[in-house]
């Protein structure tokens, strides 16, 4: 019992760090507090036995911690291919259920967007998508506060698109 509250202080504090990132305008600044996001998350996911998320979140982290200092394809190229291997390592291996596909599918997505998209504007679009598919694990695999990093993740890119809607055409 105690390391769910210890795993759901760690989903509070991932919540808190990217409530701030995806208020920003600026890519780098997104990075920074995003990845601080991901490594409490990662934690949190870990606590829970939720592998597939906390090995995501994880690599999430790194990947950021890395896009900020170089792009490219071969860093697109070097964590989808670190995504893949764990996702097949977790579903042949050890033979985790179907569920790790919704984390790994929302994996793909950030981690694609977070190196190949400069445009916040763009990297918001496909993000709606993917924090989408991670409320849906979250709730599947019972976190509190990964459901709740979801949702408010939603609301608060959702919100931040209609003020740069509102601002570009008033």
């Amino acid at each position: 019992m105690e390391n769910v509250w210890i795993a759901e202080a760690f989903g509070f504090g991932a919540i808190i760090f990217n409530l701030v990132g995806y208020r920003s305008n600026n890519m780098r600044r997104y990075l920074y507090l995003s990845g601080g996001a991901m490594l409490c998350l990662s934690t949190h996911y870990f606590l829970l036995g939720a592998m597939a998320a906390g090995i995501g979140c994880g690599l999430a982290a790194i990947r950021n911690a890395v896009t900020l200092a170089v792009r490219g394809t071969w860093v697109l190229v070097l964590f989808i291919s670190l995504n893949i291997g764990f996702f097949i390592y977790e579903w042949v291996i050890l033979e985790h259920g179907y569920i790790i596909l919704l984390a790994y599918t929302s994996a793909f997505i950030f981690t694609a967007g977070s190196i190949m998209f400069t445009d916040i504007a763009v990297m918001r679009r496909w993000f709606i998508f993917a924090e989408s598919i991670g409320l849906v694990y979250a709730l599947a695999v019972g976190s509190i506060f990964g459901s709740v990093f979801n949702t408010v993740n939603l609301c608060s890119i959702a919100f931040k698109m209609w003020q740069q809607r509102k601002i570009q055409h008033p």
